[in-house]
Order: C-alpha cells, then sequence, then structure tokens
C-alpha cells in the first residue's frame, strides 16, 4: 500500500504541474496520470477497484463542502434554474443521446440507460474547472452548478427506475420496500442533521480536542454518505444533504477548513483512479466508434445547452461558458450503467464502451473549456461589447486640483479636499465606476486621465497639482510621462502600490509619492506595540524611528533595485543596523522624541524588510495584495 500511495503522488506531482503550467487545470493531469501509471500503459498500479474506493471519498468532500457554501434560503432562490434549467438539460440531452444510441443498434431499454447516464455531467471536473478561473460566482457558475445540483438529485429517481426497464420486470416486483427504506434513510438524515449535529459538535468544541474535531467531520461525511447509501440512495446526496444542514451553524467555516485538505487530496485520487479504469484494449479495439461516441455526446450536450441558455436570454459569452462547461460525463455513470447490466438491461460491452466514452469526455473537457477561455470568449465579449461611450463635456476647467482615478484611494482624497472647499476636476475612465461614484453624489467625468487630449479639456495647461490616485501600475506612469511631457508645470502627488513603483515613479521625476498602505501600516504597528505594553510615547518613537530610517533605506535600494542579490543584502544589513539603532534609542530613552508619526514626509517609503515587487509581473487585481513581500 505504501508503493502505491508512492507512486500516486509522484504521478500527481509530475503531472498536474505540467498540466497547470500550460493553462489546463488541474482535473487533465490527473486523469492523464492515472492513464500512465495504471494497468494500461505502465502498470505501476493495478488494484483499481481499491483506489477508486478510497478516492471517491474526495467526490464525496465536495459535495459536503458545496452543501456547506448553499443555505437553504439560497437553494430555494436558485430554484427557477435548477427546476427549469436542470431538468430542460437533463431531459433533452437524454432523449437526444438515447435516441443516437437507439441509432446505433442498442435495444430502447439500454438506449433510456445510456441516454440518461450520458447526459449527466461531472461535478467534480465542472466545478473546480470554474473555481480555478474564479467563475463559480458568474452567472455562467451559477447556471452550470443549477444543472449539476439538478442532476445529483435526479440521480435517486434514475437509479430507483432500472430495474422498471428489465424484461421480466413484473408488477410485483415493484420496489416498495426500497422506496420506503430511501425515504427512511433521508428522514434519518435530516432529523439528525436538525437534533443532533449541532449539540454534538458543541460538545466537542468546548473539549479543545483539535483532532477529534477533525475527526468528527470527516465521521460526519462518511455517516451521512453511508446511510444514504444503505437505503439505496447515492452516497453523494447524503453527503450534500449534510452540508446543507449545517450551512448555517456556528461551526460552517471550521468544518471547511478541517475538510478542505482531504477532499483536495483525494478528490486527484479520484480523478487518477479514472484515468486508470480506462480499458484501452476495449479502446484499441474499436477507437473510431470511442472517439466519434465521445465527440457526438460532447456536441449534443454543448448545443442543447447553448440553445437553452439564449432561450433563457443569456448572452453568448454566458451561454457558450456554461455549455463548454458541462460536455463530459459524470462519475454517476459508473454507478448506473453497473446498475443496468446486473438486471439485464444493458449488455457489459456496451457499458465498457460507454464508460471509455465518459473517460474520454472528461480527458477531452479541460482542454475544450481551457481553448474557449483563451480564444472563443474574448472575441464573444469583444463581438458583443457595447461601443465605447464618449467622454464626458468637463466643467470647472479652472479648477486647481484634478483627481485622476477616483476610486476607494481618490475618493478619500477629494472628500477632504471638498470639505476645504477646494476645487478639483475627478476624471475616471471605469464608466461602472464613474456610475457608481455617481449615485453617492459625487461630481466625477469619465475621461482617460493618460490621454493629453483629456487632461488639456480638464483643464492640465491651468492646474496647479496633479492627484495621481490611479490603482494600476502601468497606467500610472503612463499618466506621469504624458503629464511630464505636455504640462511640465503641473505638480504630481502620486499614489504607489509597492516599494518598486515608488522607484518609477521617483525616476520619472515625482518627488511626493505616497505607498497605499504605508501610512496606515505603521499606525498598526504603533497600535500593536501598544498591545504588547509599550507606553504610548515609546510606541510612537520606536516607529517614527523606524520611518526615518526606511525612508533613506528607499533612497539608497533605488539604485540596485533590479539587482536581487543586492537587494536582498542590502535589507540584510538594514535590518541589522535598525535593530541596533532601536536599542541604542532604548538606551537613551530620556531624548527628545523624532518627529511625530502624524507629519507625513515628503517620501513615504516602504517597510523595511518589503522587499521590491517583481517588475515583469503584472500588477495584481486584489484590492488586498496591495504590496507583494517579494
Amino acid at each position: 500500500m505504501i508503493q502505491t500511495l508512492v507512486v500516486l503522488l509522484t504521478a500527481s506531482v509530475l503531472f498536474v504541474p505540467i498540466s497547470r503550467r500550460f493553462g489546463l487545470g488541474s482535473v487533465l493531469g490527473y486523469l492523464v496520470a492515472g492513464v500512465v501509471i495504471g494497468p494500461s500503459v505502465l502498470r505501476l498500479v493495478t488494484d483499481v477497484e481499491q483506489i477508486t474506493e478510497v478516492s471517491e471519498l474526495g467526490v464525496l468532500m465536495l459535495l459536503f463542502l458545496i452543501g456547506l457554501e448553499l443555505r437553504p434560503r439560497r437553494i430555494w432562490l436558485m430554484r427557477r434554474p435548477v427546476l427549469g434549467l436542470g431538468s430542460a438539460q437533463v431531459a433533452v440531452c437524454g432523449l437526444a443521446l438515447g435516441l443516437l444510441a437507439h441509432l446505433g443498434g442498442a435495444t430502447w431499454q439500454a438506449s433510456a440507460v445510456l441516454g440518461a447516464g450520458l447526459a449527466l455531467s461531472s461535478t467534480a471536473i465542472v466545478l473546480p474547472m470554474l473555481a480555478e478561473r474564479d467563475l463559480l460566482g458568474a452567472a455562467s457558475g451559477r447556471d452550470g452548478f443549477a444543472v449539476l445540483l439538478f442532476q445529483d438529485l435526479a440521480s435517486v429517481p434514475l437509479v430507483a427506475a432500472v430495474p422498471f426497464l428489465a424484461e421480466h420486470h413484473a408488477a410485483a416486483a415493484t420496489p416498495w420496500l426500497s422506496i420506503a427504506k430511501a425515504a427512511g434513510g433521508a428522514v434519518v438524515i435530516l432529523l439528525g442533521g436538525r437534533l443532533l449535529m449541532r449539540p454534538l459538535f458543541r460538545l466537542i468544541a468546548r473539549s479543545n480536542a483539535r483532532e477529534v474535531f477533525t475527526a468528527t467531520a470527516l465521521l460526519l461525511v462518511a455517516g451521512a454518505a453511508g446511510i444514504s447509501e444503505l437505503v439505496g440512495l447515492p452516497a453523494s446526496l447524503g453527503a450534500f444533504a449534510a452540508g446543507v444542514l449545517l450551512s448555517e451553524s456556528e461551526y460552517r467555516h471550521e468544518l471547511q477548513a478541517d475538510v478542505e485538505p482531504f477532499e483536495g487530496l483525494l478528490l486527484g485520487f479520484f480523478f487518477i483512479s479514472v484515468g486508470m479504469s480506462a480499458d484501452l484494449n476495449l479502446m484499441l479495439a474499436d477507437p473510431a466508434l470511442i472517439l466519434l461516441g465521445a465527440l457526438a455526446m460532447m456536441a449534443v450536450k454543448v448545443a442543447v445547452i447553448l440553445v437553452l441558455e439564449r432561450l433563457r436570454r443569456q448572452p453568448w459569452p454566458t451561454a457558450a461558458r456554461t455549455a463548454l462547461a458541462l460536455p463530459q460525463g459524470s462519475e454517476f455513470a459508473f454507478v448506473l450503467f453497473p446498475a443496468a447490466v446486473a438486471v439485464g438491461v444493458l449488455p457489459q460491452r456496451a457499458a465498457g464502451q460507454a464508460t471509455l466514452i465518459i473517460a474520454l469526455s472528461m480527458l477531452l473537457s479541460p482542454l475544450l473549456f481551457a481553448a474557449s477561455e483563451s480564444a472563443l470568449i474574448p472575441r464573444l465579449k469583444a463581438r458583443k461589447a457595447p461601443p465605447p461611450r464618449p467622454y464626458d463635456t468637463f466643467e470647472d476647467q479652472d479648477a486647481p486640483v484634478i483627481v485622476a482615478g477616483l476610486g476607494r484611494v481618490g475618493q478619500i482624497v477629494a472628500r477632504v479636499l471638498r470639505m476645504q472647499g477646494i476645487a478639483f476636476t475627478a476624471l475616471e475612465k471605469d464608466s461602472e465606476q464613474v456610475e457608481q461614484v455617481r449615485r453617492f453624489g459625487n461630481k466625477v467625468f469619465f475621461g482617460d486621465p493618460s490621454r493629453t487630449e483629456v487632461l488639456r479639456a480638464a483643464g492640465a495647461d491651468k492646474a496647479r497639482l496633479l492627484i495621481l490616485a490611479t490603482s494600476d501600475t502601468k497606467e500610472s506612469l503612463e499618466i506621469t510621462e504624458t503629464v511630464k511631457r505636455n504640462f511640465p508645470d503641473l505638480k504630481i502627488v502620486a499614489r504607489a502600490r509597492d516599494r518598486y513603483h515608488a522607484h518609477q515613479l521617483l525616476d520619472l521625476g515625482v518627488t511626493n509619492v505616497t505607498r497605499e498602505t504605508y501610512l496606515s501600516s505603521l499606525r498598526m504597528a504603533e497600535e500593536a506595540l501598544k498591545v504588547l505594553g509599550h507606553p504610548p510615547d515609546r510606541a510612537k518613537r520606536e516607529v517614527g524611528l523606524f520611518r526615518d530610517y526606511d525612508e533613506q533605506l528607499l533612497l539608497e535600494q533605488r539604485a540596485i533595485r533590479d539587482d536581487e542579490r543586492l537587494m536582498i543584502q542590502s535589507t540584510r544589513n538594514a535590518a541589522e543596523e535598525l535593530a541596533g539603532l532601536l536599542e541604542a534609542d532604548r538606551q537613551r530613552a530620556r531624548l527628545p522624541e523624532p518627529k511625530p508619526v502624524t507629519d507625513p514626509p515628503a517620501i513615504p517609503l516602504a517597510p523595511l524588510l518589503d522587499a521590491p515587487a517583481n517588475p515583469t509581473k503584472k500588477a495584481r487585481k486584489s484590492p488586498q495584495a496591495l504590496d507583494p513581500p517579494g
């Protein structure tokens, strides 16, 4: 078992980073790893069933985490896309794919099973694929999730209906007992979740035994899935229901933190097991059938979902994203097809071929989605983009101040200017931001401050000061170059994202640079020292000493900022020197205090231990990621 685990982890470490490096996502890397180490190629792992049984816990944990994120109120709000789009997708795709199977020679019973199984999509593939691209909160992500949720709910009646398709099925064989057991299991999960889960977690939390809490979280997932499986329901439905029941509890975030590490690893093993289960001998026996079957299934599902989304009046980019995220087969088919084989509805060979078609679609789907994201979606967005809005006609061209960029920093500066009665002209090139700011009664003009004609129309040739508050580093430098070239008398007070950006602005001749997080960071450091027991005057003095020293350090490091070795050495030397200065200051505590920290310096500097940002990397979009450490 240890050797098997080593092989699985090695394959993951080798193939997944390569797949992600080429923008294909993690899922494809796991699938390819499974094919390579499985029985059909290198035969490093041959006991596929054992791996599958363990790795299916990853799917259960994924559905549990999905349930944690879905409060019942949110499910109720999603009822229309779930019941409308989801049911339509399963019905239309199942009918179309079943008809194709019947035309290919399958009996109508086998066609019904094949159509239903192939109509479903893989939750374990789609959700991580969308999450990697931050699309779960987008319209396409919500619609995709609605379809997947309906498919999970539909899996129960699909399994229950398989025995009815058997040719020798009699009325006496109607599984009323199975239906009653399933209903009883659902009641047990619901009542247990309502009455027992919260008191149990409350008791364990009081014991302060972290490992027991983690074990209880895993037991909850496995237990709910086990109850569902015992009464004939899909195990995934039980795990999902347990997550939903705990979605509004006070332990939701702690449960999520405990389960996520196991979910990620086991889910990767599940995809590896899918790759290992592919019978390449059967594929080699009739490769055209498998390939054409996979392409036909994916084409039908893409076409159907695209039409359904357009009927819901979704824009083309959203419709295309939803359709191209869901064309693969589902891991649930690996449960449905064996059940159909067991009652004689589906031939063993047909089930094996359908399994290969699904596995191939799982391999192709991440490739198709990655290609669409890089080639198709940008073109659809460009084609459907509204015509550019003309820039506003500016008023108050004689205002002494121009504010370039009215985001969170620019708005605060503008409020202070307004409070002092100082006229200014605010420029913002994001039309949505302009409308948002105007809703709160602020006066802002739509215009690109990096363009000479826009600045001239805003009165840059007469203004005294430009507040450069834009958050984009490249745009900030472009505006600075434009102003220095065309309006040399216009002074600039600039916002810098990080240490390297401050150096670039200094190179362009901007002498008044303020890092956007610098003063607030110093203020937090001073408050932290007070909480730790430093007297207020001592905390202020030590922070002031740090700030004065770092101001000089920024100027010294400006000349070597592109030499990483020298920057590292300079930072280390500075840290040692500053520690000595602080110690000496403690010994001379009676000396006059340095300049108060509330007086802004001419050139605010980065904290001492911040390494410069990599100039080759693009500025990050997250508002919190403003000062990268290295």
